[in-house]
């Protein structure tokens, strides 16, 4: 069986332009439909999966992807016809009643965003798919979600906590996971999303909603939760049953504030003083806040956890969506204890739900084949050699350097790193989801003190509390993290932050978070074997695997092809670039 999983809500922000015009920027990103993605499943197995941004440039689009999908086509030497289901991550059938019984802007919505009809077309104007109406399966979003975890995760049974801003009509849904059933335990309304909140004070810092809330993350362990800790729980009620409501998400009654979240945003400015402008510096009791919330966070997610582990008895935890990508929270509840293993979709935002709503098809339909288990996501396009020697463009006045041996290739890179050069890295196909886990990356020696600014500030262009990961190899991980030996996959992905160990941190200043954590990549050489063998090359110049390793990009989508790592090296400080 043959299986395109795409998300992404095509009409979404246009809609919300047409009918509000004068928003500010920042505004027409609380919506629904971004990171449109497409991912291929053949008989159970990804075969191709990428964003939608990575070949139109445009960062989080929520533009139908079809560039994605054309990607997936040829990637397996397709054609159209040839694929037995289209599944979308977003299923609003079963609440056309509630939106065409709604006000004129709800009824226009759903006819112009949301109905099935809309993807149907979408799939026969942009693809030229003939027969979609037969071929194309909705999936409720927060399934897909699910799917997206459960099945690469091979556990034979899970809780699986699904969280983001919102799905069609929920925010945090909980289940019961069993072979290929789904079961569904609690689910909070999208009013009262713990997403969201998170995503207003996003905004309230001055960064992007639905964009930059991994900013707040990063923000949060220089403040100092405890000076607005007991303000902050107050916004979030944590009730029996593992379930919670946010009373300020209600403070918005017109629908131009149901868009812009204006009236919870001005509570939250009578509690905590006015909102930060775009741009401008951050103050002390920002940061503070900043903790707090992320603080808060943590709570609300234990406590729903804590309630279900204990009411199911599962010992196995899979989570996505949104809030899954926050590293601090999931380092927090890995450490918990509350399950004996965890697995989160790397691709956890709504990219994923591409991913899930093809397998979701997949494992459902008679016949459906047995799970596989997730590595590493390098799921996206590759260019091989003879293509990169007749194709790239090499800037007039670049030297460069070919090599016959990899070997050789590795032994020169880990030894400029060494030196105090950073560099591109690109290798093999491009990784799905947000994080650069070795193919599109930028590296640096951990050790020098100033590593950290330079990268933040010349090379990255972007906010100096930033931290940076390091990746390792898995054999040497638990010697250098608070890793314990046996769980080193678990970190594989780059999806939890962990303590550098006391005694190396003053040795590893770049990685090493002002709390001292840091956002753990392990490295297998089974996972990918040439990043691997750059970082055991780099511990024979530096005596440590560990490389600092961020995103092949500069406030723009990670690079995908070669001329673009050059495009991108081009408008850097790096010192030079593999390709």
């Amino acid at each position: 069986m043959k299986i395109i999983g795409f998300s992404g809500l095509d009409n979404s922000v246009a809609f919300k332009r047409s009918r509000f015009p004068h928003l500010d920027a920042r505004a027409y990103r609380i919506a629904q439909g971004f990171d449109s993605a497409a991912a291929l499943v053949i008989d159970g197995e990804v075969v191709a999966a990428a964003a939608e941004e990575r070949f139109t440039r445009e960062k989080a689009t929520g533009a139908f992807p079809t560039n994605a999908i054309q990607f997936c086509i040829r990637r397996a030497n397709l054609d159209l016809s040839q694929i037995n289901y289209f599944a979308h991550g977003f299923c609003y059938e079963p609440y056309r009643t509630h939106f065409k019984s709604g006000d004129e802007y709800t009824k226009e919505q759903f006819e112009t965003v949301y109905r099935r009809q809309v993807q149907e077309q979408l799939l026969a104007e942009r693809l030229g798919v003939t027969d979609a109406a037969a071929k194309l399966v909705c999936v409720p979003h927060h399934t897909a979600h699910a799917a997206s975890a459960y099945f690469p995760s091979c556990f034979p049974d899970a809780l699986v906590l699904v969280s983001d801003g919102m799905g069609e009509a929920e925010s945090m849904t909980v289940f019961s996971a069993k072979g290929t059933e789904f079961t569904l335990l609690k689910l909070v309304p999208a009013a009262h999303s713990l997403g969201s909140l998170y995503g207003i004070f996003t905004l309230y810092f001055g960064f992007k909603f639905n964009m930059d809330e991994y900013k707040v993350m990063g923000l949060a362990p220089h403040g100092d939760p405890d000076r607005y800790i007991e303000q902050m729980r107050s916004l979030v009620k944590l009730k029996a049953g593992g379930v919670y409501a946010i009373p300020i998400l209600q403070r918005n009654t017109t629908q131009e504030s149901k868009e812009t979240y204006s009236g919870t945003l001005d509570a939250i400015s009578e509690m905590f003083g006015p909102p930060v402008t775009p741009g401008a510096e951050l103050e002390q009791h920002h940061i503070d806040v900043a903790a707090a919330l992320q603080r808060v966070l943590q709570e609300c997610l234990c406590h729903t956890l804590t309630h279900f582990a204990h009411e199911t008895g599962h010992r196995h935890l899979c989570m996505a969506g949104g809030v899954a990508l926050n590293c601090t929270a999931n380092g927090e509840i890995l450490r918990s204890g509350l399950f004996k293993d965890m697995f989160i979709q790397p691709g956890a935002g709504d990219d994923g739900s591409a991913l899930g709503a093809a397998l979701y098809v997949q494992h459902v339909n008679p016949g459906g084949c047995a799970p596989r288990k997730m590595l590493m996501p390098l799921w996206g396009p590759e260019f091989d050699n003879d293509w990169i020697r007749t194709e790239i463009e090499i800037p007039k006045g670049f030297r460069e350097y070919r090599f016959e041996q990899f070997q050789d290739l590795v032994a020169v890179v880990a030894k400029r790193l060494s030196e105090g050069q950073a560099c591109g890295w690109f290798q093999g196909r491009m990784e799905f989801g947000p994080r650069a886990l070795g193919n599109r990356s930028i590296l640096a020696d951990p050790r020098p003190v100033t590593m950290r600014e330079r990268i933040n500030r010349i090379i990255k262009k972007r906010e100096g509390f930033r931290p940076f990961a390091p990746a390792v190899t898995k054999e040497a991980a638990h010697t250098y993290f608070d890793i314990q030996e046996g769980q080193e996959d678990t970190f594989a992905h780059m999806l939890y932050v962990t303590d550098v160990r006391t005694e190396f941190r003053a040795a590893l200043p770049a990685i090493t978070h002002v709390d001292g954590s840091a956002r753990v990549q392990t490295v297998s050489k089974e996972g990918n074997e040439q990043f691997w063998q750059l970082l055991q090359a780099f511990e024979k110049f530096s005596g440590f695997p560990i490389l600092l390793n961020t995103s092949f990009n500069v406030q723009e989508p990670i690079v995908c092809t070669p001329n673009e790592a050059l495009a991108t090296f081009q408008t850097t400080d790096l010192d030079f670039v593999v390709i």
